[in-house]
């Protein structure tokens, strides 16, 4: 089921996990500049930052890197 991970925006989790595997975001100022997912409200900041992380190394897999 999907949680809402974004309060302001009202972001669900699988969406923004499905942005972040189609767009090589790095980090979360790149994620707020290149898509309207994130503003600076830092009440989610923790979360989001995870799901980028979580997104590098599903690439980095998918690479074959380790």
């Amino acid at each position: 089921m999907a949680e809402v991970i974004c309060l302001c925006n009202e972001v669900l989790d699988v969406d923004l996990r499905e942005y972040l595997d189609e767009h090589p975001i790095d980090s979360i100022d790149e994620l707020r500049e290149q898509a309207s997912i994130c503003n600076k409200c830092m009440q989610c900041q923790d979360l989001v930052e995870g799901e980028i992380y979580l997104a590098r190394v599903r690439r980095q897999r998918a690479a074959g890197q380790f």
